[in-house]
C-alpha cells in the first residue's frame, strides 16, 4: 500500500511524523504487515487518512489545498482526510486523531459481535424499510443504489436470507457495525478528545457526512474548526449521508472529482450518481499524472469545479 509511496520525495519524513502522531509504525504497516493486521481498524483508518493525505501533498505540489479545490468531503473515516484538506485539521494532526478515533472503534466492536452489508439494488425507500424491520441500521446511505445495513449478525443473517425486492445483500469484511448505536461506546470515549482537539477554521468549502451540507460562518465562510470536531465526534455513531454529499456536489456544479488513495470506491458511486462528471481515483503514484490532468481541466473553470475525497473504511 505504501511501498511505491515511499519512493516519493518527502514521503519518508510524512511518514515517520504520522507514525508519532498517531503512535503507530505505519512504514510496517503499510509495506510489510499482513492483511490480517492491517484490516485491524485501529490500524487501517489511520493507514487510509495517511495514505490519503499523501497522495494530496504530492498532487499539490507545496500549493494551498484552497489554490486547487472547490469542494471536499469525505466517506466515513475519509472525513478526517477531508478535514485536512479543508485546511481544519494539519496532516499530522488528522493521523493523530484518527488513531484515538480508531482505537475507540475498535474496542466497541470488539465488545459486542455485530457487522455491515452492502444492499445493492431495490427501491430506496423498500430498501430502508426492510433493513428497519430487520432491527438493522442503514449506516451509510451512498446513493446510486447502494444503502449499507449494520447490527447485530443474526440479523444481518435474516437480511441476507429475505432481501429486498430486486436487491442483493453483500457482507463487508468490517470489524463492526459503525454508524450505529453499537458505537455508542466509542462515542463517549472520543468526543471528549475530538472537541479538544487542535484545530483551525476550513479555508474551503466542505461538505459535512451528517447531511451533505456546507459548514458556514468561521473566518473564512467555511465554517470552524470547532464545528468540524464536533461534527467528527457526531459522525462516529451517525449515518453517512453520501446520497446527500453527492446532490451537494451537484448543486455546486462540480465538473470534476478527484479521489485520494487508497481510491476507487467513490469514483465508481460518483459515476453512477453524478452522471457527466469526470473521475479519478488515485490508487497509486502511478495515478498522480492522470490527476494532475483532471485539476488543469476542471479546478476553478466554475465556481466549484473540482471535489477532492477522502477514502472510505
Amino acid at each position: 500500500m505504501l511501498s511505491d509511496w515511499l519512493e516519493l520525495p518527502g514521503t519518508e519524513q510524512r511518514l515517520a511524523a504520522a507514525s508519532e502522531a498517531s503512535n503507530l509504525d505505519l512504514v510496517a504497516h503499510g509495506t510489510t504487515s499482513d492483511a490480517d493486521t492491517i484490516r485491524d481498524t485501529a490500524v487501517a483508518q489511520p493507514l487510509i487518512v495517511t495514505t490519503s493525505l499523501l497522495a494530496l501533498r504530492a498532487l499539490l505540489d507545496g500549493r494551498p489545498a484552497a489554490d486547487v479545490v472547490d469542494v471536499t468531503a469525505g466517506h466515513s473515516v475519509g472525513e478526517l482526510s477531508a478535514a485536512a484538506v479543508a485546511g481544519a485539521l494539519s496532516d499530522d494532526g488528522a493521523a493523530g486523531l484518527v488513531a484515538r478515533r480508531a482505537r475507540a472503534m475498535a474496542t466497541a466492536a470488539a465488545a459486542a459481535p455485530s457487522g455491515m452489508s452492502a444492499v445493492v439494488g431495490g427501491d430506496p425507500d423498500e430498501v430502508l424499510a426492510a433493513i428497519e424491520a430487520a432491527g438493522l441500521w442503514p449506516a451509510n446511505v451512498n446513493g446510486a443504489g447502494q444503502t449499507v445495513a449494520a447490527g447485530a449478525l443474526d440479523k444481518l443473517a435474516e437480511l441476507s436470507a429475505n432481501p429486498p425486492t430486486r436487491a442483493r445483500v453483500i457482507p463487508l469484511q468490517v470489524a463492526g457495525a459503525f454508524h450505529t448505536p453499537f458505537m455508542d461506546a466509542a462515542r463517549a470515549e472520543f468526543e471528549p478528545v475530538a472537541l479538544g482537539w487542535d484545530a483551525t477554521d476550513p479555508t474551503l468549502p466542505f461538505l459535512a457526512d451528517l447531511d451533505g451540507t456546507a459548514y458556514t460562518g468561521g473566518t473564512h465562510g467555511h465554517g470552524t474548526g470547532a464545528d468540524v470536531l464536533t461534527n467528527l465526534a457526531r459522525q462516529v455513531t451517525a449515518p453517512v449521508r453520501w446520497d446527500l454529499i453527492m446532490t451537494g456536489l451537484a448543486e455546486r456544479g462540480v465538473t470534476g472529482l478527484l479521489e485520494l488513495a487508497p481510491g476507487g470506491v467513490l469514483t465508481g458511486l460518483a459515476k453512477r450518481g453524478l452522471k457527466g462528471v469526470e473521475t479519478v481515483a488515485v490508487k497509486s503514484p502511478a495515478d498522480l499524472d492522470a490527476a494532475r490532468a483532471l485539476i488543469a481541466a476542471h479546478s476553478n473553470v466554475l465556481p466549484s469545479g473540482t471535489n477532492a475525497t477522502g477514502a472510505d473504511q
